[in-house]
């Protein structure tokens, strides 16, 4: 890629051979009197040319639904890139809109992050990423031989209650062991759990040593705990010294945070991004309506004009005293 971005011999509209060298990723500005060729420069020459060799650049399908650009009146020009054009114009004033949605930006900003984009957590910043079974397995069988771990299964995170009947149930399931707020007990003698604190409980489904020989038995442990787990697997390394940042891995067959913050996130989908759709508007912003206090006279400003001459039997003017009935 080039660094510079070089024009010669630029002769649109009122331009005379104009060559230039300018600096690429910069903010540059065009200034001077009004028809000295400040937009035949900037639009009609390297934006226009920058849109001609992007639009060549795609297949014969894509070019049928975009309109092809001239060739702009240039000898040379080096160092462009796909461009976007603001044109500068009136808008009427909308509450709604933002700098995106009146530059039409916004709509290419909702693609590009919704084609290109990478979800992270916007607590620890984390990688969000679902995997497949056989992802996980073959990211267990790269770590070191010999490597000791457990498979667990999550199937209580941070909620309050004894869970005496949660215990019943893996026991008669065949399930031997849990690991209750980070601690391994037998299901045959589980713990008594205060009924008001909050607890994290994962069922041992396996204890396992890295080993290609164990891969099929590692699947199966695997896939039982996503059933178990809704989606999530975590990985417990006891060798590891306690509190280290990899004693624990967590893996989901869906996005998700791998370290277990709580989040709702679907697909990257452009409608994400639109805060006029409700997949991508924020659930806690302010409604765009503005609060003002009602009034008689402000919902009818001019409500006695339809009886301006009404008199009562005792000669009096008469004035409606409410506008709700009828």
């Amino acid at each position: 890629m080039a660094e510079r971005l070089i024009v010669k011999g630029a002769r649109e509209h009122n331009l005379r051979s104009v060559d230039l060298d300018l600096p690429r990723d910069a903010m540059i500005v065009f200034t001077g009197l009004s028809g000295s060729g400040k937009s035949s420069l900037a639009f009609d020459t390297i934006f226009a040319e920058g849109q001609r060799r992007y639009v060549e650049s795609l297949s014969a399908y894509a070019r049928q639904f975009l309109g092809q650009m001239d060739k702009p009146d240039v000898d040379f020009i080096e160092g462009l890139s796909p461009a976007v054009s603001i044109d500068q114009k009136s808008t009427n004033r909308n509450p709604r809109s933002t700098v995106g949605t009146i530059t039409e930006v916004y709509d290419y900003l909702r693609l590009l992050y919704a084609r290109a984009g990478t979800p992270h957590c916007p607590v620890c910043g984390e990688r969000i990423a679902r995997q497949t079974p056989q992802q996980i397995v073959d990211q267990v069988l790269a770590m070191a031989e010999g490597t000791r771990f457990l498979v667990l299964a999550p199937v209580v995170r941070t909620r309050k209650g004894e869970f005496a009947d949660l215990f019943d149930k893996l026991n008669a399931q065949g399930y031997s062991r849990v690991r209750v707020d980070g601690v391994v007990h037998s299901l045959t003698d589980p713990p008594k759990l205060k009924k008001q604190e909050k607890h994290d409980i994962e069922v041992v489904v396996d204890r396992l040593t890295v080993k290609a020989a164990a891969k099929q038995r590692l699947t199966d442990s695997v896939e039982t705990a996503l059933n178990l787990a809704d989606g999530i697997v975590v990985l417990e390394f006891p060798d590891h010294e306690p509190g280290a940042s990899h004693r624990e891995q967590r893996f989901s067959e869906k996005l998700a945070c791998p370290n277990g913050h709580a989040l709702a996130v679907d697909d990257l989908e452009p409608r994400s991004f639109s805060f006029n759709s409700p997949y991508g508007a924020c659930p806690n912003a302010a409604v765009w309506a503005s609060a003002r206090k009602s009034t008689r006279t402000s919902w009818c400003p001019t409500r006695n004009a339809p009886w301006p001459r009404v008199r009562s039997p005792r000669g009096r003017r008469a004035t409606p005293r409410s506008t709700s009935s009828g």
